[in-house]
């Protein structure tokens, strides 16, 4: 192994914690720093993890910092992305990408004026869950995919986050917010998407905070907060998506994927590992054992499999694929909207599929080897 990939955080909210605790647990990454807007909560999480706590501009002119790790609120990425690039940074942002494709696109172009990398999250795509039910629909066990179903149903994130607000506000709601986990599964199951249709509602105009110190606030509502679209995928496939924070209990599968000759569950993408399930024409329910991805993964995956890179740049967490589904995601609204069909017009390769690895191992996904695991077929 060579030298680690040095990061500096931006954002010290609830989900740095994860990351954090993924870089603790691999050699291949190393946190120089942590920055926030509020330097007392900057210092606590740099306190509790052991890491130098400093203010942005200071963390983007340092001079270990190779990657800043973008986990600010979704309105703020592109301004830190932008300063960071033109430090010469590369940047991962947190999903959404941006807030919008424009701010993406505007990320994007100025990382290739500057030569530097860029990734996006989500990276849980890349763990045993969703590379195996990958590996599966790769293999032919269940024939060419005809369809999907993805559903993420609850009531609404206020139940259990202190500042819930921005969950609520343009650039939020539950497209945008767990949208991406979804949409990036289907991408690397079926392939780019090509045009949506959507309705989207909001049934409510204010939420109350559940817990915290602001418990018993009520949070404006501004964006749809229940949203049904039909995907369609460059692969012929349809997926119909429903993202919804109006359902009080759901036992909704998170996805499936049907094909010619078979079925398959997939796993809650929000997760990196779980039970994939085939059922072959003909036969019954099996549990598939895991067969590629990244074993014992936590956020921050996407940035393991970038120091694990010939360049130290590559990462299968791609701001492509991040593009593409907040691409995806704006034109489903567009959609709903107009009442209407529209074309997605941004499309990416799909990054290759990660062979089983630990992540808290040291090595190469590439130069690893994906045990040949026998997969149920279709009866004759």
């Amino acid at each position: 192994m060579g030298e680690p990939l040095r990061v500096g955080v931006v954002g010290c909210g609830v989900i740095s914690n994860a990351y954090l605790t993924t870089a603790a647990t691999t050699p291949e990454l190393e946190i120089v720093a942590v920055a926030d807007l509020d330097r007392g909560r900057a210092d606590t999480v740099a306190g509790r993890h052991g890491v130098r706590a400093l203010d942005l501009p200071d963390l983007l002119a340092h001079d270990d910092v190779e990657w800043v790790l973008d986990l600010t609120t979704p309105a703020a990425h592109e301004e830190v992305a932008l300063a960071a690039v033109a430090h010469g940074r590369s940047v991962y942002n947190e999903k959404p990408f941006c807030a919008t494709v424009t701010s993406a696109r505007r990320v994007l172009d100025a990382a290739a004026t500057a030569g530097v990398a860029l990734g996006g999250a989500p990276d849980t795509v890349l763990g045993t869950g969703v590379q195996t039910a990958r590996a599966a629909v790769e293999s032919g066990a269940i024939g060419r995919p005809v369809a999907a179903t993805a559903t993420m149903a609850c009531g609404g994130h206020e139940a259990w986050h202190p500042q819930p607000d921005f969950y609520y506000a343009p650039g939020g709601g539950p497209l945008l917010d767990m949208g991406p986990y979804y949409l990036t599964t289907l991408v690397h199951l079926l392939g780019p998407v090509t045009a949506v249709q959507g309705v989207a509602t909001q049934p409510r105009t204010h939420r109350t905070i559940g817990q915290g110190p602001r418990a018993g606030e009520l949070v404006p509502v501004g964006v749809a907060t229940h949203v049904t679209a039909l995907v369609e995928h460059a692969s012929g496939a349809v997926t119909t998506l429903v993202m919804s924070f109006d359902a009080p209990a759901s036992m909704a599968r998170p996805i499936e994927v049907h094909g010619e000759e078979g079925s398959l569950l997939v796993p809650d993408p929000n997760r990196f590992e779980g039970d994939v399930l085939v059922h072959a024409r003909g036969g019954e329910w099996q549990t598939l054992p895991p067969s590629a991805g990244y074993a014992n993964a936590g956020r921050g995956a996407g940035l393991v499999d970038a120091a694990r890179s010939a360049d130290r740049r590559t990462t299968r967490a791609s701001a492509d694929v991040a593009l593409h589904v907040l691409d995806t995601m704006e034109t489903v609204l567009r959609a709903a909207d107009a009442g209407a069909r529209l074309a997605v017009t941004s499309t990416c390769d799909v990054p290759p599929l990660v062979p089983l690895a630990d992540l808290t191992t040291p090595g190469r996904p590439d130069m690893a080897r994906t045990p040949s695991t026998p997969l149920p077929r279709a009866a004759s």
